[in-house]
């Protein structure tokens, strides 16, 4: 396990104890109110930290909005434009995201850093493929993940500079294989609290994939304090992804569905079903798994390792537990009767 420095954001610890999920509002930075109401959707989600653009001195309006409508912690997201780190700092936002480095003289990341630590703020350096200093380019030939991390390590040093420690590091990539090499050697070169995501994901099918891989690969290397699923969708959709992302590598409770792909020996609709049991279990807190398989022969055999499960028949099905038992119901009883069953555990 690595050990990782303790960063506070908010009232949350990242110190690799906890995974935490974050997304960021999309919607634009002058509409107020519909920021405020994604906020709230996506807390109610199970965001746990929320982002916002603050791109102008107008933008620093959502902050106070946003956090006196939500309780999760908001981070400001700031390029170039140091003052506006100040003024977000001043009206109470819980981390700040910003590249030292790109903000002018070390007079100007002396005063963010003031700001900062007299607020108990801790600052997120974001490098991606995109951000790299020329001069690094030119060492490196492209943005390699010795480069990637080189970058992030001197935007850290900056902070170091004037004893500020209070660090949390992402280095993004849209290339998978990149950004899993970047965060590992990351992880060898510093103990700062690490945010996954691989950048530019994409829509929601192929965002899913790349980041299904990313990150749940240095999760399993036991590298991640935060993750974000980056995808060119409804941050609703990322809160989601993520969540699933936890449950499925043993980081989060929850319901976790096992079912069969179907084959010709499937006599009910098992696609229906198991669509509308994923459905109606995504949000249910008990640390069980259910299984969904469309046959006998991968029925409670191959399943046996589930709390509860169904396997089809000819138009009917059998309902299965753990401790052995078993019922026989009919096909349009097969949703009903196993959303009761689970209901009983």
């Amino acid at each position: 396990m690595r050990n990782v420095k303790p960063v506070k954001v908010g009232d949350l610890v990242l110190d690799g104890k906890h995974i935490y999920i974050q997304s960021m509002l999309n919607m634009r930075s002058d509409d107020i109110e519909g920021s405020v109401n994604q906020a709230v959707e996506l807390e109610k989600a199970g965001c746990e930290i929320i982002r916002a653009a603050i791109p102008n001195m107008d933008a620093v309006r959502l902050i106070p909005a946003i956090k006196s409508a939500v309780k999760i912690p908001l981070v400001a997201d700031i390029h170039f434009d140091y003052k506006l780190a100040l003024e977000s700092a001043a009206a109470g936002v819980d981390k700040i995201r910003i590249n030292p480095g790109n903000i002018g003289g070390m007079d100007r990341v002396k005063a963010v850093v003031d700001a900062c630590r007299t607020k108990n703020i801790p600052i997120r350096i974001g490098v991606n493929s995109g951000s790299l200093e020329k001069e690094i380019l030119a060492k490196y030939g492209s943005p390699t993940p010795e480069a990637l991390v080189e970058s992030a390590m001197t935007h850290a040093a900056m902070l170091e500079h004037f004893d500020f420690n209070d660090i949390v590091i992402s280095i993004k990539s849209s290339d998978v294989q990149k950004m899993i090499a970047s965060y590992r050697l990351a992880a060898e070169k510093c103990s700062y609290p690490l945010h996954l995501g691989v950048t530019e994901a994409g829509t929601e099918r192929m965002g899913l994939i790349k980041s299904s891989i990313g990150i749940g690969s240095l999760l399993c290397d036991g590298i991640g304090e935060t993750i974000r699923v980056s995808l060119t969708d409804d941050p609703l959709r990322e809160v989601e992804a993520a969540k699933d992302i936890l449950k499925s590598i043993g980081k989060r409770s929850g319901v976790r569905l096992v079912s069969c792909p179907t084959c010709g020996r499937t006599r009910i609709d098992l696609v229906k079903a198991a669509k509308m049991v994923e459905e109606a279990v995504k949000d249910m807190d008990k640390d069980i798994t259910v299984a969904v398989m469309g046959c006998i022969v991968n029925g409670p055999g191959e399943a046996r390792e589930a709390d509860i499960g169904v396997a089809g028949g000819d138009g009917c099905a059998v309902i299965f537990k753990k401790d052995g038992t078993q019922r026989k119901v009919s096909e349009a009883e097969i949703v009903p009767e196993l959303l009761a069953e689970i209901d009983k555990l």
